[in-house]
């Protein structure tokens, strides 16, 4: 009967369903919300798997996420690049003055790490001579002749004065010139003062010596500036003869001019020629002037040892435009170490009334071990030994 009631009571035209049960499943507002909660949960453990950019905040523009939440678009994924470090090393680069020490910074790189800062300071009195090559001429500057090779002046107008010249500082300071010459006479004794003497002191060769090419280039090597002697006539010649193929008054200039080219092609890489004795020839014009002009022409210095005071060597020169020098004191014309210091510190005397001082010597053993000694305490009195060509007056140059 309960069922007839039910059918009676059902709509027209609808069956009836089977009765459900209450269904155990989430809602969709509950699925939602569920949904929501994993998100923020993926989110958050994106964060904590990063990388750690935020305690450097600078690597914050090139830091790259390791976990995304998704792919990031093709424009982006390129890095961008970090600016390079300005260091306070770097910003200090400027060199200094010219005329002093130049500092320079230099950023060398290793491996992913920083650049890591160098220093290097470059003094500029060294520059000019570099102590591998100072031994091999200047092709520019050599002339081949019959006797060997000559000097010259170069096609550009370049002289061995300038190019063979040892640099030095440039300083105002009192300074000492001290030329130490008869190298090549006595292997021993060359030999010795090349070891011995500072870098400083000019070396001058004799033409009558041997193996000067290989003693030249020791001598180069070690740091000298030097010279060549020329033997010129001296009063009382021949009695007094400085050696074979001297300049005489009473030679023809050709004559002159041929033993003078003699002693030039002896070796190259010299600034001058300095005279060994000549009092007579040099204070003659008439046998001084070819031999000056040819200088001139050759580009090289005239060192004048100052043992004749009738010398017309300082006006011919002048008028040639040779750079000359004329020497002080001999140093050694004693033997004597205690002289030989008395002398030294006389050129010291002079040096800091005039500014300058210029020494001649020779390659006595004595004479080398004095000056070597003595110039290692003159340094620290503040004066400054320099090449002959640093104290030259140079007419082409006013």
């Amino acid at each position: 009967m309960a069922e007839i009631g039910k059918e009676i009571e059902r709509p027209l035209g609808q069956t009836l369903r089977p009765e459900r049960k209450a269904s155990r499943g989430i809602g969709s507002g509950s699925l939602a919300a569920v949904l929501a909660l994993l998100g923020v949960i993926g989110v958050s453990g994106a964060i904590a798997l990063r990388e750690r950019p935020f305690r450097k905040p600078e690597e914050v523009a090139v830091s790259t996420p390791k976990v995304t939440a998704e792919p990031a678009p093709a424009a982006a994924a390129t890095p961008v690049p970090a600016p390079a470090p300005v260091s306070a090393a770097t910003q200090a680069s400027t060199p200094m003055k010219s005329g002093g020490p130049q500092i320079i910074h230099v950023q060398t790189e290793e491996g992913d790490g920083p650049p890591k800062a160098a220093i290097v300071i470059r003094d500029p009195s060294t520059l000019g001579q570099k102590l591998k090559v100072a031994h091999i001429p200047d092709r520019a500057l050599i002339e081949a002749s019959d006797t060997g090779p000559l000097p010259m002046r170069s096609a550009d107008g370049r002289r061995p004065f300038d190019v063979y010249a040892r640099p030095w500082s440039g300083a105002r300071g009192a300074r000492v010139a001290i030329v130490i010459g008869g190298l090549a006479v006595s292997q021993t004794g060359t030999q010795a003062a090349i070891a011995k003497l500072p870098a400083e002191v000019t070396l001058a060769f004799a033409p009558q010596g041997n193996s000067i090419g290989r003693w030249m280039q020791a001598a180069r090597q070690s740091g000298h500036e030097i010279v060549m002697q020329v033997p010129l006539e001296p009063f009382d010649y021949p009695n007094v003869n400085p050696g074979r193929n001297t300049l005489t008054v009473s030679a023809s200039p050709d004559e002159n001019l041929k033993s003078l080219h003699w002693a030039l092609s002896r070796t190259t890489n010299y600034t001058g020629v300095m005279n060994y004795m000549g009092a007579r020839f040099s204070a003659d014009d008439a046998a001084m002037e070819p031999f000056m002009a040819e200088l001139g022409k050759r580009g090289l210095a005239y060192i004048d040892d100052g043992s004749s005071s009738r010398s017309v060597a300082p006006d011919l020169a002048l008028k040639d435009g040779v750079p000359f020098v004329a020497g002080d004191m001999a140093i050694d014309a004693v033997q004597d170490r205690g002289e030989i210091l008395k002398k030294l510190d006389s050129l010291e005397a002079t040096a800091r009334a005039k500014g300058s001082a210029v020494g001649i010597g020779s390659a006595f053993d004595i004479t080398v071990d004095t000056v070597t000694s003595w110039i290692a305490e003159a340094k620290k009195r503040g004066i400054e030994i320099v090449p002959i060509s640093a104290v030259a007056i140079d007419p082409q140059k006013g």
